[in-house]
């Protein structure tokens, strides 16, 4: 009976298009916030935030850009894990040249260097879409990877061909390196999602967004409205190579601190971060957070509950693990082909009716 819209009233049009006009989910948004900020930093583990937490974390921003392309623009792309390397190798080489600038600018420019490289490869998205499009982006997977691998330059001329982050404080406080704390991290990985959300969300709720929808629905007949497509499909390609260089620059700087382009940004990176999109829902800023906790804690909970509660070797539970996620997949999409967002919409339409039948 909590879940209710009755009494809750709007008197502008401000209030009435917010991204919580029910003030039950406003007061739960910001009570989440309140406790990732406040509550978690004071009670997780080093364990959980390097297994779990982090790495949901820096996930969510790479779904959050990818779906912007795929869900919001209708641009198929297979090349997200070389845009995350992208944004590690730009991140790594301006830690180098401006040992002074502060990690925050460096992540924003990472991802700027990224949303230009993003834009590049978006070119051939002007001529050929679908399945051709797929194929030219995981074109630029390979092909970045190479150049990153094969190269001297991006990785200093290191013997080993790795990058390693070197140590970075934020407000007096390591966030790269490996004195960098856990929840020093976390904090810096939490905030910079929180902002990559905000940012997405704004940016699918207005002009350039409703384009990007435009083009994913007919684009023939965007056009024919006035829908510019060239500048449609380069921004919704920036903006999320954008966000999946911020990602990548994250992963690489504040959680590895060391990486290889070949073994770190693989095509296994691109199919994962795909699969959080389409698990998650197309289309759906939720669906992209949805995804990546799917996808990221669900295996190590799974893990967990086999190794520890039911006593199976690790080498046994790692192959059920793929199996029985692989197994909930194929579920979730035969049940809800729109994902894991739409599933909530519904339980949430069934919660606003209780207790009468919908």
């Amino acid at each position: 009976m909590l879940y209710r819209e009755a009494g809750d009233f709007k008197t502008s049009y401000a209030a009435d298009n917010q991204t919580f006009p029910i003030r039950f989910d406003r007061y739960g948004y910001y009570l989440v916030l309140a406790f990732a900020f406040l509550v978690m930093p004071m009670v997780i583990s080093d364990y959980w935030a390097n297994s779990i937490v982090i790495p949901f974390l820096i996930y969510a921003i790479a779904a959050l850009g990818l779906n912007i392309l795929i869900g919001y623009c209708g641009q198929l792309s297979l090349g997200t894990g070389a845009f995350m390397a992208v944004g590690a190798y730009a991140c790594y080489k301006l830690m180098v040249a401006m040992p002074g600038l502060n990690i925050v600018f460096v992540v924003v420019l990472a991802g700027l260097v990224t949303a230009a490289v993003g834009t590049l490869f978006g070119l051939p998205s002007l001529r050929i879409k679908g399945f051709y499009l797929a194929v030219a982006t995981l074109a630029a997977q390979f092909f970045l990877i190479w150049l990153f691998t094969r190269t001297p330059w991006f990785f200093n001329y290191s013997s080993t061909g790795m990058i390693s982050a070197p140590t970075r404080t934020l407000f007096g406080y390591p966030v790269t390196g490996p004195s960098a704390s856990a929840v020093s991290v976390y904090l810096v990985c939490l905030s910079f999602l929180v902002v990559m959300a905000w940012l997405a969300r704004n940016l699918t709720r207005g002009t350039i967004g409703r384009k990007w929808m435009a083009i994913r629905d007919m684009d023939i007949a965007a056009e024919i409205i006035g829908v510019n497509p060239m500048r449609a499909k380069l921004s919704a390609f920036a903006v999320s190579s954008f966000l999946i260089g911020v990602s990548g620059a994250l992963f690489f700087a504040v959680y590895l601190g060391a990486a290889e382009a070949g073994e770190a940004f693989g095509i296994d990176k691109s199919f994962l971060v795909l699969f959080m999109v389409i698990v998650g829902g197309l289309g759906s800023i939720l669906g992209a957070f949805l995804g990546a906790a799917f996808l990221i804690v669900g295996p190590v909970l799974l893990k967990m509950l086999l190794v520890n509660q039911f006593d199976w070797s690790s080498d046994l539970a790692a192959h059920l693990e793929v199996m029985i996620i692989g197994a909930l997949i194929l579920a979730f999409l035969i049940i809800e082909p729109h994902g894991l967002a739409a599933l909530w919409r519904t339980i949430k339409e069934k919660l606003r009716l209780w207790p009468f039948p919908h």
